[in-house]
């Protein structure tokens, strides 16, 4: 059974928009190896994280729910999580060789497998903070160059390239199709760092974007820029007005970022020493990210708000002929995070457990017309409530209860602001009617089913979720 079933290679970064493909048509940012994913299978155009920001988003790639029912429905740390099957989980006990390496699935406790058989993984003092403190003794560690995990400030990696921890996570990624046990199929999921702050690719990947020059952040007609133009504000600060060499370096470096992940994955995907090779080109390949990055768009950056810059991520899936699936295919129906654990485990051909939310992706993969969700609900606490079809977007404020629609097939930047538009009032009206039938059943009050109600307290974690241990030092 186990030589039919094909290796699982899930590939992740961090904070990567889903506009920061060539594929998808960036100006500048060179993707060759990504796009070659796209190239061999399916490009999703309308892929969605449902909370944008790490730790929700993670839950829902393990347990194929929506934050509603895993409960993380914004940012809070060290919450340990009572979790249902999980992706590895489930793979694990079908037979398969479950491994994680790179960044951590942002689980607490930080060693909980929740699934894998072995990790290999970053977080205060593991796996790679303890190879930095034995390569590079008394450096600083991975914030020595004086940027950090939140910043917009940008500088060249200060240490030599290899310790890079793109190119550590590679590492270990090949480490293990070395040593992996070759009578069972492998679940490897390689999770990078990149691009989330701090921005610090290696030199040349940050010349290269300076050099090539960057795209101006998108400004809409609604967005306010920080007082003063943000002078005296804090660099980690979300609301931005970036100019000049700020802005050129803070682009420049995350897209440098992307860039050095893409070039790394040329090691794990080429077709003389990648896994292509080492397995007889029986390995199922996704990439995607756990949210994006705003990027001084709207004067925003880092994540968390509703906008395409946070929400909209990359997912590209390409599979062994035998799955049917036809190259270049792009398809335009509405996903999410949630999907990739039924896709997996549909291609697997191991039993779903009933606790998933999320559908399978492998009939829109070979062409097929499912019937489908029509619309994805994206929230984040303490901020907002979102649907959206990747055609229009309804979001609702929950502090004050103001409201924005976009039409987002004439307006994809976002730009304009249609909610007091009356030739978009029809919309509107059956777009809050949706929000206020999903919203009816929370535990915050935020709908009495005829109307949505605003100032309602809106925290990171809904009551079954868990509790917080604010003894926790954790990292975004």
């Amino acid at each position: 059974m186990a030589d039919q079933r094909p290796n699982i290679l899930l590939i992740m970064t961090d904070q990567q928009r889903g506009d920061c493909l060539s594929i998808d048509g960036h100006p500048v940012l060179m993707t060759p190896n990504m796009d070659s994913i796209a190239g061999a299978g399916v490009r999703f155009r309308r892929a969605y994280t449902t909370c944008p920001s790490c730790i929700a988003a993670r839950r829902s790639i393990l347990s194929g729910q929506y934050p509603t029912t895993h409960g993380m429905v914004g940012y809070c740390d060290a919450v340990e999580w009572n979790a249902p099957p999980t992706l590895p989980g489930v793979l694990r006990d079908a037979g398969y060789h479950t491994y994680l390496v790179g960044r951590s699935m942002h689980q607490h406790p930080k060693q909980k497998r929740y699934g894998y058989d072995h990790m290999v993984i970053s977080y205060p003092n593991g796996d790679y903070e303890r190879m930095l403190e034995r390569e590079a003794p008394g450096a600083g560690g991975y914030y020595g160059g004086g940027v950090m995990h939140n910043d917009w400030t940008a500088r060249p990696w200060h240490l030599p390239d290899h310790l890079h921890h793109t190119a550590w996570t590679t590492d270990q990624a090949l480490r293990f199709l070395d040593d992996r046990d070759p009578s069972a199929p492998f679940f490897l999921t390689v999770s990078y760092l990149a691009p989330h702050p701090p921005l610090q690719p290696p030199a040349f990947y940050l010349e290269r974007y300076l050099r090539t020059g960057v795209p101006n952040p998108v400004i809409g007609d609604w967005a306010k820029p920080p007082a003063d133009g943000g002078l005296g504000d804090d660099v980690s600060a979300q609301n931005v007005d970036l100019t000049g060499e700020q802005l050129l370096s803070t682009r420049a470096a995350y897209y440098g970022l992307i860039n050095h992940v893409d070039d790394q994955l040329r090691r794990l995907l080429n077709p003389i020493t990648g896994v292509d090779r080492r397995t007889g080109r029986d390995t199922v390949i996704i990439f995607t990210s756990d949210h994006g990055e705003m990027l001084g768009d709207h004067h925003l950056f880092r994540k968390q708000v509703p906008y395409e810059g946070s929400a909209r991520i990359p997912l590209l899936i390409r599979a062994p002929e035998r799955f049917g699936i036809k190259r270049h295919s792009v398809v335009s129906a509405p996903v999410s995070l949630e999907d990739i654990m039924p896709t997996v485990l549909d291609i697997a051909d191991v039993q779903i457990p009933d606790s998933v939310e999320g559908r399978s992706l492998l009939p829109l993969m070979r062409g097929e017309r499912p019937k489908w969700r029509e619309y994805l609900h994206i929230e984040h606490s303490p901020l907002h409530h979102t649907l959206t079809d990747g055609r229009e977007k309804f979001v609702w404020f929950v502090a004050d209860g103001s409201e924005q629609f976009f039409d987002l097939e004439r307006d994809p930047n976002e730009l304009h602001n249609l909610i007091n538009d009356p030739t978009s009032s029809d919309r509107i009206n059956e777009w809050r009617r949706r929000l206020v039938s999903e919203l009816a059943n929370r535990p915050e009050g935020y709908s009495d089913g005829n109307r949505l109600i605003p100032g309602r307290p809106y925290g990171p974690t809904l009551p079954h979720a868990g509790a917080f241990d604010p003894t926790w030092n954790g990292w975004i």
